[in-house]
């Protein structure tokens, strides 16, 4: 099947089929390109094995790094995703994935303005008094500019690039190709399920392509921090916003990228550093939605000292249950509570069936003495969760994306804090939230609340018994339901069950003879009479009965128990 579709998107995507094996030849994985087969299904020749260039000695994961950067956008941005989930791909080549560079050349102006004329359906001039025709930043999807509206106010336009979204179609719908068929021939591919891992990939991509999401996503990040003076979302204008063209409030800031600046302006890093770790733990521990990019090019500072989030086209969601897991994943750190952390892991339902229990717990508990001794002002939080990545890697643990995106982000965090105060820890910020979550989960409300939760979730399953009964029954008078029963050794435990009862039966039936002999004893002593009764033989003739019935009693056990 998988071949099919392969052979049916050759003709649509041979072109671009072709460049991907080529580029992964040149550098030096031509035996995937083979192992796979798609050099029998791209009918490539065998002789471009021979044209590789001379290359330097350099890693196998720098070459994949490499390769990814001369694949284009799609790759490079899916390599930036990549990057997140050090559960499934090896700690070195995590490290090349964040290497990657997103740096192009700007679209001409004519095409720019083409697109947005289109988008917006008027004249650029017409919804704009000034539109710089430089951007002020370029990127692999789109890049922005600077713009007015006629009422005066200052504006950022963010514009896809032309014809951005087919080509990541056309590369996606390969890269899947290449899952599915790596799955086939790999055992680590089809454990990771990578056709999966890709899909995510394709969901987290195709959002980003989307800026209406984008806009959705800085209203709900505005509305979380409303009120909050220490953190500035920029205002959406949706009347001159659509899927490829996004128009946001124009902040001027200074970026974190400049930390030296900072400091040498007069700016209290210290204090930004703690702004900006308290904004992303508020946004996913207390609301479950969270900026995921928060690198120093995503930040800024403006003259208050506020921290300004740009760019929201990776955001995180984590679950009510997810919340849970995480808060205890926490707690259990701060406890520095190995078993309580490998039974979080277990509660996700991440951990393969497989996995060697002994020594995960040893690992976590090597994980917990590196750290027990050391203070909190000592623990880097992103070499922490790096090293649980690494367990959970070593383990072939499944992390979920959603907490693989918190992670990310948590170690993106503390880069940037101590990029602006070395002295400055983020588990300093963590450790209030980590105790409030506690708090939380301690408190009787929370119980009660849990409690009526299962209660209404009983009493919905008890209230849909019957029809999932009368439903069953119809399906079986139907011929469509079929039960069959498999009992691991039962001819050994029907054995067993005979066993004990024959001997409760026999058990009952010599109480029974005792009690029946005693009371012929007692009616012989109490013989006194004359009477035709007695003078027959009883107790004789009750014995010779008695001991026969025993007997056929015995035989028929025996008889059964074979």
């Amino acid at each position: 099947m998988v071949g099919g579709q392969i052979l049916g998107k050759r003709v649509r995507h041979l072109s671009r089929y072709k460049d991907i094996a080529q580029i992964l030849v040149a550098n030096g994985f031509g035996w995937f390109i083979d192992e796979i087969g798609l050099f029998d299904i791209l009918s490539l020749p065998r002789r471009i094995f021979s044209e590789r260039r001379e290359r330097e000695t350099i890693s196998t994961y720098e070459r994949m790094r490499l390769v990814i950067e001369q694949l284009g956008p799609t790759f490079i941005k899916l390599g930036q995703i990549a990057s997140l989930r050090a559960d499934v791909f090896p700690p070195e080549f995590i490290e090349q994935l964040t290497k990657l560079q997103d740096e192009v050349p700007p679209v001409p102006f004519d095409q720019i303005r083409t697109i947005v004329e289109t988008e917006l359906g008027q004249p650029l001039l017409d919804v704009f008094r000034a539109f710089d025709e430089l951007p002020v930043g370029a990127a692999s999807i789109g890049q922005v500019h600077r713009a007015e509206l006629h009422s005066g106010e200052e504006v950022a336009v963010k514009v896809q690039r032309p014809d951005i979204q087919q080509k990541i179609e056309i590369d996606l719908d390969i890269l899947m190709d290449l899952a599915r068929l790596a799955e086939r021939h790999f055992e680590w591919a089809a454990h990771y399920e990578l056709s999966q891992v890709v899909e995510e990939f394709r969901y987290t991509l195709l959002n980003e392509l989307n800026y209406t999401i984008e806009g959705r996503n800085a209203d709900r990040l505005r509305n979380i921090h409303e009120g909050d003076a220490t953190v500035r979302i920029p205002r959406i204008f949706w009347d001159w916003t659509t899927s490829r063209v996004l128009t946001m409030e124009y902040v001027r800031g200074i970026k974190l990228t400049n930390g030296a600046f900072l400091r040498e302006s007069g700016y209290r890093t210290g204090e930004i550093a703690q702004r900006v770790a308290n904004a992303e733990f508020t946004q996913m521990l207390m609301h479950g939605f969270f900026h995921a990019d928060p690198h120093p090019g995503n930040l800024a500072v403006l003259p208050d000292h506020s921290v300004l989030f740009m760019d929201f086209g990776m955001v995180g969601r984590l679950t009510p249950e997810m919340k849970r897991h995480l808060s205890a994943l926490i707690i259990a750190l701060m406890r520095r509570d190995s078993d309580a952390i490998v039974r979080v892991l277990y509660r996700m339902g991440v951990v393969p069936s497989d996995v060697d229990d002994r020594r995960l717990h040893r690992d976590v508990d090597n994980l917990r003495e590196k750290y027990y001794d050391l203070p909190f002002t000592q623990i880097s939080l992103g070499d922490a969760v790096s090293e649980l990545f690494s367990v959970a890697y070593r383990h072939r643990i499944k992390i979920p994306s959603d907490l693989a995106l918190v992670g990310k982000t948590l170690v993106t965090v503390e880069g940037v804090v101590e990029g602006l105060d070395s002295s400055f820890r983020i588990l300093n910020i963590a450790e209030p939230f980590g105790r409030a979550l506690l708090r939380d989960r301690m408190n009787p409300s929370h119980f009660i609340g849990k409690a009526f939760k299962g209660a209404v979730d009983t009493a919905e399953l008890l209230t849909d018994v019957p029809r999932q009964i009368r439903g069953i029954l119809r399906e079986w008078r139907r011929g469509k339901v079929r039960v069959q029963l498999e009992m691991a050794e039962v001819d050994q435990l029907m054995r067993q069950l005979v066993r004990i009862g024959n001997r409760l039966s026999f058990s009952i039936t010599l109480l029974a003879f005792s009690i029946f002999m005693a009371g012929l004893l007692i009616a012989t002593v109490l013989k006194r009479s004359s009477s035709a009764l007695w003078s027959f033989p009883t107790t004789e003739v009750g014995v010779a009965v008695g001991l026969f019935m025993v007997f056929i009693l015995i035989v028929s056990i025996w008889r059964s128990s074979k």
